[in-house]
């Protein structure tokens, strides 16, 4: 578990924190190496000559999902609402060269994974934060992860030893890859630690593990799922601020629920963590469940009220899938409808009068995963 009865909070550093990457995920893509044994995987191979290509991590080949993977909205068509006008996604630039600060490289963001490895290496790749055999390949560059790594798709657990290690290769080159917290970090860890336990809903009775299953839970995750990953899920910041960019996963006000600045608010959600408090940790669940604050009349101002408290120019959030701010998709349920293509995403969505940025690009419903680089030239 992510911390034991009578241990004291979790001690927060200005550096890199708990790189205990699994032996497994330290194998390369195209390695042919065999995974050490005791890694949750003896006996798997890396990719051989001629053989299929295998992601860092233990990961899915390309064509193979996971026995028991549970197909969710990617592998369905999307619905559109008949009450909506349909809007073009925001055309952004490419970035305008900006220097570099304190020693540090260009900043990029990543929106919500949510299982879909391929996509992600594919992203980074293009970015070319990640060389062919998926090792960091951008010097001192930063890069933040918004969040949201598993369900829905078939390899969170690929997604996270990806992502861990490659925080530990960024550092020893100067630069650095980390993540924040999302509300899917702390459905999987509610799932794990507290089970079938009844929990205090103003909804009625409600469970983690019903609520996680609902929400795209994979049992593959599950079944992979190590206490070095829950401990590194449970120690990701929620709020940070970048160049001006105030990062975080949901688009919503409530993180002015857990703090007047932005250690306040990090230090308030380990601490929930750490006391292992049911129902205090679905409270914060479903408070970062919360959607849309910034995109009806009254967003901007959600937004100023967030960057007069904790600083920046504009909030770069991920949760709400473009399509969803956009009007273009009603819900997350399937349709009927077969001529339906399922929405386009060109890039971020720029809105609430300019003071946010939107970067869950619908990889769940056949839309684009973002790697982006900021500020954007607009």
């Amino acid at each position: 578990m992510t911390q034991g009865a009578g241990q004291g909070p979790v001690v927060r550093t200005a550096t890199l924190r708990d790189f205990r990457v699994p032996p497994y995920a330290q194998v390369p893509v195209g390695s042919g190496q065999p995974v050490p044994a005791g890694s949750g995987q003896p006996g798997q191979l890396g990719p051989t000559a001629g053989g299929p290509a295998v992601h860092p991590g233990n990961a899915i080949p390309h064509d193979e999902p996971p026995e028991g993977y549970t197909p969710t909205e990617r592998d369905l068509p999307v619905i559109n609402r008949g009450d909506t006008v349909k809007l073009p996604t925001a055309q952004v630039p490419a970035p305008a060269e900006s220097p570099e600060t304190d020693g540090h490289g260009p900043l990029y963001v990543v929106g919500d994974v949510h299982g879909y490895l391929d996509e992600l290496v594919a992203a980074l790749a293009a970015q070319r934060l990640i060389d062919a055999e998926g090792h960091w390949a951008a010097g001192n560059a930063r890069l933040w992860f918004l969040g949201d790594f598993t369900d829905r798709g078939p390899d969170g657990i690929g997604v996270i030893d990806l992502v861990m290690r490659l925080s530990a290769e960024a550092a020893a080159a100067g630069g650095y890859c980390k993540a924040l917290m999302g509300n899917h970090e702390l459905l999987l860890i509610g799932a794990k630690r507290f089970g079938n336990t009844e929990v205090n809903s103003h909804a009625g009775t409600a469970t983690f593990q019903a609520a996680w299953l609902l929400n795209g839970g994979q049992r593959t995750d599950m079944e992979r799922l190590q206490d070095v990953h829950l401990q590194w899920m449970s120690r990701l910041d929620a709020v940070v601020e970048e160049d001006g960019h105030l990062l975080m996963h949901s688009d919503t006000t409530a993180y002015l629920d857990y703090g007047s600045s932005i250690d306040d608010v990090n230090d308030t959600v380990h601490q929930i963590l750490t006391r292992n408090d049911i129902d205090e940790c679905w409270d914060l669940f479903r408070k970062l469940t919360k959607r849309f604050a910034f995109r009806d009349e009254g967003g901007s101002e959600a937004v100023q009220r967030l960057l007069s408290q904790y600083g920046g120019r504009r909030v770069v959030h991920g949760h709400s899938p473009i399509p969803y701010l956009l009007g273009e998709v009603g819900t997350e349920d399937a349709s009927d409808d077969e001529d339906d293509t399922g929405p386009v995403v060109e890039g971020p969505h720029v809105y609430a009068d300019g003071l946010a940025i939107a970067m869950d690009g619908g990889v769940t419903m056949a839309g684009k995963l973002l790697v982006v680089r900021l500020p954007l030239d607009n």
